[in-house]
């Protein structure tokens, strides 16, 4: 199988999924990822509090999106194999 344009959508739309279905308090505060709310005012934000940020808004973004793309992706595939 050769890899294509339409494979790299394909693991991207995965990638997507995967990080629309992390949940916070079950998974990323397991693994030390929890919601950092020590931060002072005026300082800026690690790179842990802005990967978080990240998930959230892909999260808050792409949540109907990425319903109308899966449903679209599934469709293709039962049609073309």
């Amino acid at each position: 199988m050769a890899f294509g344009l339409y494979s790299l959508l394909e693991a991207t739309i995965l990638c997507l999924n995967a990080v629309c279905i992390l949940h916070e308090e079950r998974f990323l505060a397991k693994v030390g990822w929890a919601v950092d709310q020590h931060r002072g005012f005026g300082e800026e934000p690690g790179v842990k509090s802005q990967i978080l940020n990240l998930i959230r808004s892909i999260r808050t973004v792409m949540r109907f999106p990425l319903i109308g793309v899966n449903i679209a992706t599934i469709i293709f595939k039962l049609l073309f194999g």
